[in-house]
């Protein structure tokens, strides 16, 4: 089971209208660009998708319509991502319903649970829907609790998940995580969500990566990830180093918040290649406009993106 779900699989955006409706048509664009420049899968509603700011009949409007536009061509993961476990488990049975391949879950937030409670919560969700299960290590969005290598390994033992998205940006607990999961047999598919060390995790043994950059440049990644299977480390170097610098676009906007400067740098960059039609975010974040528009277009010309 976990073998459908490693290569590059990114972070799909959610393209808005100006007036703040889901795009259709640009989103129909980048999933198509995504799969054709050798994406192995598609992740909507996480972080880069903006699923936070999603009211419930957008993110299932979206999931049905991405589902559909697949058609299977490659796997679709989407997250379910709520306060609670009965919020969660009520999203999951939704999107299952939707057609998704698997659920990327995080714990509970607001909440305030310990580690054997989180564990329950997954196990929870993993009995209330039929589709594989993913946890998703996102501290800076989760009251900061880091999930516990020790606890994801046991769950992958039971079967409650089948691998983990770590976007911690902790490379010393990831290189934990993917030793332990080694240890145990290899139970998860381990992918990191760390843009700019995807060569470094692969090399260490991680089965994946979750690139929210990849909406901008996937050529690349796809080529990174057919390097390291190789075995082609100075390849997989260069190109890494490649993407790396593109990837500054995100640093251009300053004084902005985190989904501005980085969702929106990214957006901003798929205007200038015709992937979106607008850079538009949703409410009540502030699309990127004026002098460093201009500079990440610049970036974008500069990386030659094919």
């Amino acid at each position: 089971m976990r073998s459908r779900f490693t290569g590059m699989i990114p972070p799909v955006v959610t393209p808005f209208t100006a007036d703040g409706q889901i795009d259709y048509p640009s989103l129909d664009r980048v999933t198509d660009n995504l799969i054709g420049k050798g994406m192995h899968g598609l992740f909507v509603l996480g972080s880069s998708g903006e699923v936070a700011y999603l009211s419930d009949g957008q993110r299932e409007a979206l999931v049905r319509h991405v589902v559909a536009k697949v058609g299977g061509r490659v796997p679709v993961l989407a997250g379910a991502i709520d306060s609670t476990c009965e919020r969660v488990i009520d999203q999951a049975r939704r999107l299952e319903a939707l057609g998704v391949d698997a659920l990327v879950v995080t714990c509970p937030f607001y909440a305030m649970n310990d580690t054997s409670e989180i564990a329950d919560h997954f196990r929870a969700v993993a009995q209330a829907v039929d589709v594989p299960l993913f946890a998703y290590d996102v501290p800076v969005r989760l009251n900061g609790i880091k999930l516990d290598h020790a606890m994801l390994i046991e769950l992958g033992r039971e079967g409650v998940i089948v691998g983990v998205k770590d976007s911690s940006g902790n490379d010393v607990a990831f290189r934990r995580l993917v030793a332990a999961n080694e240890a145990a047999g290899h139970p998860l598919a381990v992918l990191t969500g760390h843009e700019c060390v995807v060569d470094g995790m692969l090399l260490l043994g991680a089965d994946g990566a979750v690139p929210g950059y990849a909406n901008v440049d996937p050529a690349r990644y796809s080529a990174l990830w057919e390097a390291a299977r190789r075995g082609a480390w100075a390849e997989a170097r260069k190109i890494q180093d490649e993407i790396c610098e593109g990837f500054e676009i995100v640093f251009e906007p300053v004084g902005r918040s985190s989904d501005a400067s980085g969702i929106g740098a990214f957006k901003t960059a798929m205007v200038s290649l015709g992937l979106i039609d607008s850079n538009a975010m949703a409410f009540p974040v502030k699309a990127l406009e004026g002098e460093v528009t201009r500079r990440i277009a610049e970036r974008v010309t500069a990386s030659r993106i094919s």
